[in-house]
């Protein structure tokens, strides 16, 4: 039977440690000026190398070279005995599995003979937070007052849950996240000594995969060396499930173009596929993450083929980074929720039909923009009584990043629009350094677009529009958007939401909308 990589390779002296040289230069020092402590206590994420320098530092302690600064020297009888794991003076012991008070009662009973071989009795006790708290509690006059000959070393991933009494008695060093290029260079050592052929990409791709945890990232290493053939970086996301499947490209597209039947049924056939529903959230989380990534200009933290970018870009451009967030929340939701639905496919379904719904403060407009404005009524009954809900699309091209040309092909009016929006959070942050009671207007407003030069803004209620109607509350928002973007735009404003609102610019009084308006209780809800 082969050995597992990570415990053929597992180090045997202080500078094989990887990515913990803080700690390692502490414990170093401190054996070479013989200030050996009674009680360690190692704290960090799993894979990082708490038991590995446990046991170091147990070989360090009763090294038998001369010379301080070399121990542990790996050669001499003790260093050999702990490397083979025949050293009667180390006793490693899983709390997980021993957490009763009898098992401390029976160390305890145990600690006081002298050691066999060496000068230390060196007891690492694994995942020590699991231990019960009469266990604690009896662990503790050890760890104030162990003898001479004894040092404990704890280890554990939830320092959080060891009691304050006994963290008081431990030296503590905390143990870091191997950082992403120390794991490659170190995954590239050991396929090198191993003769194993991978691509540098695949590499990264498991370093990230492994979020920090270098054992896990030799385990996967391991994994796809089994195969016999090269890693590359597309066999690597196959075998590892991090590749962006067909169907979560077809979802996407389901989205973007609003096919609702397409989407759904694209989910129905990967389920009935033998895709597990949790996993197929979870890849779609993944991808729509890359999507954040590229959008926010992180694409060199996407390991992707090349093909792939290609649509990854191209998807990217078709929602705005918030629309980014909502889709991933909901689909995280989802996949957290499957495990427990009596019907695994429903939260994959409903994710998919609320990511369908654009909310009504979105900035993301899926639909192909016009730059004139159409109205549209469309009818919403309620349960008490039927109620029209009468909807103004007051459209402009750079609402609808996917079907958008090029900045310097847009009229120079909604190049000023797009610059609007984009920068609406630093406008408002700009007034608010001017006058709070004008920015606090402004928060219940949105840009809808512009007409003739004027920047029509929607508020939600006839209050909030008369206020700024009113007082300097439009002269401060204009001074400020001349200053920020150095244009001087007139501003109109007019109520976008709730009974009794106004219509929206260039709607004709006597037309549809407005009958729907004044004559059947309508409520205009959002203009585009």
């Amino acid at each position: 039977m082969s050995q597992a990589l990570y415990r053929k390779w597992r180090p045997q002296h202080w500078d094989e440690v990887v990515g913990q040289e803080h700690v390692i230069h502490t414990l170093h020092n401190a054996l070479a000026a013989e200030r050996i402590a009674h009680a360690y206590l190692f704290a960090g994420p799993r894979g990082t190398g708490k038991t590995t320098t446990a046991r170091l530092l147990a070989k360090a302690v009763n090294c038998l070279a001369d010379d301080l600064s070399k121990r542990p020297c790996g050669e001499c009888a003790h260093c050999q005995a702990v490397s083979a794991g025949r050293f009667l003076d180390l006793i490693e012991i899983d709390a997980a599995s021993n957490t009763s008070v009898d098992d401390v009662r029976d160390l305890r009973e145990k600690i006081n003979f002298s050691p066999n071989q060496g000068r230390y009795k060196v007891y690492i006790i694994d995942e020590v937070h699991m231990l019960s708290t009469a266990a604690f509690n009896a662990l503790l006059k050890t760890l104030e007052e162990p003898p001479s000959h004894a040092i404990f070393i704890l280890a554990t991933t939830e320092m959080h849950k060891i009691p304050a009494t006994v963290l008081s008695r431990c030296q503590r060093h905390e143990f870091r996240r191997i950082p992403v290029a120390d794991c490659v260079a170190h995954l590239r050592k050991q396929a090198e000594l191993e003769k194993i052929e991978v691509e540098s990409e695949a590499l990264t791709l498991i370093a990230r995969q492994s979020t920090g945890a270098l054992r896990d990232a030799i385990s996967l290493l391991d994994q796809l060396a089994s195969t016999g053939q090269m890693i590359t970086l597309d066999m690597a996301q196959n075998l590892l499930g991090t590749a962006a499947s067909q169907a979560v490209l077809d979802v996407i597209e389901a989205l973007i173009a609003q096919q609702a039947d397409h989407g759904i049924m694209t989910i129905q056939l990967a389920l009935d596929g033998g895709s597990d529903p949790r996993q197929f959230a979870r890849q779609f989380v993944d991808y729509l993450r890359d999507l954040l990534l590229m959008r926010m200009g992180n694409a060199d933290q996407i390991d992707a083929t090349l093909e792939t970018r290609a649509v990854m870009a191209r998807h990217a451009q078709a929602f705005s980074p918030a629309e980014l967030l909502r889709l991933i929340r909901l689909f995280n939701a989802a996949a957290n929720e499957s495990r427990n639905a009596w019907q695994p496919s429903l939260p994959l379904e409903l994710a998919f039909v609320e990511a369908l719904e654009t909310p009504p403060d979105s900035d993301t407009i899926i639909q192909s923009a016009q730059p004139a404005i159409q109205p549209v009524v469309s009818p919403r009954k309620a349960p008490a009584k039927p109620e029209t809900l009468v909807r103004a699309t007051f459209s402009t091209a750079s609402e609808a990043p996917a079907a958008t040309p090029s900045t310097e092909h847009m009229a120079p009016q909604d190049q000023t629009f797009k610059q609007v929006t984009e920068q609406w959070r630093r406008i408002l942050q700009a007034v608010g350094q001017r006058s709070r009671q004008t920015q606090a207007l402004l928060n219940s407003c949105k840009p809808f677009g512009m007409k003739d030069g004027v920047l029509f803004l929607g508020f939600n209620g006839e209050f909030a529009k008369t206020k700024m109607d009113k007082g300097e509350h439009i002269d401060v928002t204009r001074q400020v958007i001349q200053q920020l973007l150095g244009v001087d735009i007139p501003l109109r404003c007019f109520v976008a939401a709730g009974k009794g609102g106004s219509l929206p610019p260039d709607v004709e009084s006597d037309g549809m909308v407005a009958a729907a308006m004044r004559d059947l209780g309508g409520e205009l809800v959002d203009v585009q």
